[in-house]
């Protein structure tokens, strides 16, 4: 793509973003060319719950040592659950699994509970030591799910519902800066997504159970929005804190086309629902993937 395109494509891709009333940084990667194109791509973000993608990966290289057993049953009382909207964090009984049953409720309905068991099993600085061998040097894991939430509380005063009426209160959320809390950029993540597809980032086995994990994700409204077709596959993982909504993941078309796409945004709006800057994410990405899909000479 020419450098003419290129410029073009950001344009639209700022425009985008302005029109949904959020600061959006994107980075897409074509995983058979090597052909990319982003704005903000080395910018650092508060990753939230992306950094699922992170646990995941680190779960499934630790099995690969034969330091973990994804099928090992563990239970998981009520006492001391992480609070969430999905998953077991939702349920009032203890309960029972594997796991790599605890990682696909992580990944497919984000559940807090499940991943702070496995965040608990592998600790912080294994997640950071896997990032770190993978080359990831930017992307650091600070928080498990309890210790955000415990963040956004103790930064609130107790009161998270102020967060409603007083937007400002989001100047002294930790969660929300990047130098003190979970952080990436999204060429990191986007590269980290790569080499799950491309069976580096983990042993083929365990890489291909990731990217069918990833298929299964139940949002639909943020980077699938973009990509409503049957024959059009999206595999992600999305990420919500206050302001904050993120998404990354790999969009594969029936023509072989692989491409990896990690966009964040931030509103400055504190409401809880924001579709339009949800549709964002799709509409962005779906740019940024037809910008790489162009034939060489065809851009403009």
């Amino acid at each position: 793509m020419s450098g003419a395109a290129t410029g073009a494509v950001r344009t639209r891709l700022r425009a985008v973003f302005a029109d949904a009333g959020v600061t959006g940084r994107l980075y897409a990667l074509d995983l058979d060319s090597g052909a990319d194109v982003g704005i903000g791509a080395d910018t650092l973000v508060s990753t939230a719950s992306t950094h699922k993608l992170c646990l995941a990966v680190t779960v499934q290289r630790l099995a690969d040592a034969g330091r973990l057993d994804p099928r090992e049953q563990v239970d998981v009382p009520v006492e001391g659950r992480t609070p969430g909207g999905t998953g077991i964090a939702l349920l009032r009984d203890p309960v029972r699994m594997s796991l790599r049953d605890l990682l696909a409720l992580a990944l497919t309905v984000s559940d807090n509970a499940a991943a702070d068991v496995l965040y608990d099993r592998v600790g912080l600085d294994g997640v950071n030591r896997a990032m770190a061998e993978l080359g990831l040097t930017r992307t650091v894991a600070v928080h498990t799910g309890r210790d955000l939430l415990a963040a956004i509380d103790e930064d609130c005063g107790g009161d998270q519902a102020r967060l409603l009426v007083d937007p400002g209160l989001t100047t002294r959320l930790r969660v929300l800066d990047p130098e003190r809390t979970n952080r990436s950029t999204p060429r990191e993540l986007a590269r980290l997504l790569a080499a799950v597809w491309h069976d580096e980032a983990c042993a083929p086995e365990g890489a291909a159970e990731l990217r069918s994990v990833l298929a299964h994700q139940v949002w639909p409204h943020r980077l699938a929005s973009g990509f409503p077709f049957d024959d059009v596959r999206v595999a992600g993982k999305t990420g919500t804190l206050p302001t904050l909504r993120h998404e990354v993941g790999v969009v594969e078309y029936p023509d072989g086309g692989r491409y990896a796409v990690a966009v964040f945004t931030r509103a400055a709006r504190t409401a809880a629902n924001q579709p339009a800057a949800d549709a964002a994410i799709g509409t962005a990405a779906r740019l940024a993937v037809e910008s790489l899909r162009v034939p060489a000479g065809q851009g403009g």
